[in-house]
């Protein structure tokens, strides 16, 4: 067990050496602080810490910041459709259900090249499987698109996920296919931009530092100006979707400068 009762002081430092580099600063600090997220977060993908929560009994495989403010988009957009491609065990899903069972419309359709046996049947019998619609095929097949936009089309708000294969070229595919599905003001999420951070982990891959989510997304906000990524969604700083909160400006909005909250951890 660490020692609970470190004790620290306003002075404080914090260093982090690899080989014949050092980085310090003041632990109370802001860099402090962002030196200090950037470090949990490699540690949170080492440790797997992502895939120790469920979500009314699913699991969840989410950050649990990420968690919480997804629940804030929904609750506050009130959508009626939330499509997330990924869907891996449904927790996710489960979780964006929940909020909509508490508004009281709506429904997540959740996409998967294989739902497996055991997470279709656990999805089926929750209480929640009203709110969910399971869509199997690969997101960017053409008739896994049609399918979700045939679910989608009498929608007047959709939120869109995008967290299935996170190579660059296949989120890069997706944001091309599902962004018109996304409504003004509404918002197009793109997790697990932080693979391009943590790609220097015993457990990450020297590849994740180039081809990643993160690779897909800045070319994709340079072409589509109506995008805006969303700083106060990563305030906590601990996020595995570093600048994936993209909201839809609406017609005549005008474009917001970025604040430092924006800052990837």
């Amino acid at each position: 067990m660490y020692n609970a009762n470190l004790i620290t002081a306003p002075e404080t430092e914090i260093t982090v050496r690899t080989g014949e580099t050092a980085d310090t600063a003041r632990l109370y600090s802001r860099a402090g602080l962002e030196m200090v997220a950037a470090l949990w977060l490699k540690l949170s993908a080492e440790h797997r810490l992502m895939y120790e929560h469920t979500w009314l009994g699913v699991p969840l495989i989410q950050l649990p910041a990420d968690a919480i403010v997804m629940q804030e988009l929904i609750w506050r957009l009130r959508p009626d459709v939330v499509v997330e491609c990924g869907l891996a065990h449904g927790g996710s899903a489960v979780l964006y259900a929940s909020i909509l069972e508490l508004i009281g419309h709506g429904f997540v359709i959740g996409v998967d090249r294989e739902i497996r046996a055991f997470n279709r049947a656990a999805l089926r019998s929750h209480p929640l499987a009203h709110r969910l619609r399971l869509v199997e095929g690969d997101s960017t097949a053409g008739e896994t698109v049609a399918e979700v936009r045939a679910l989608a089309a009498a929608a007047g708000r959709v939120v869109v996920v995008l967290d299935s294969h996170h190579g660059a070229a296949h989120v890069a595919r997706e944001l091309e296919l599902y962004h018109t599905l996304v409504t003004p003001s509404s918002y197009l999420v793109v997790m697990d931009g932080a693979q391009a951070h943590v790609w220097d982990t015993p457990r990450g891959r020297p590849e994740w530092r180039t081809d990643n989510p993160l690779a897909a997304l800045e070319p994709f906000l340079a072409a589509h100006p109506e995008f805006e990524c969303d700083p106060s969604c990563t305030r906590a700083l601990v996020t595995s979707s570093p600048r994936g909160f993209l909201r839809r400006r609406a017609a005549g909005e005008p474009v917001r400068r970025e604040g430092r909250g924006e800052r990837a951890a």
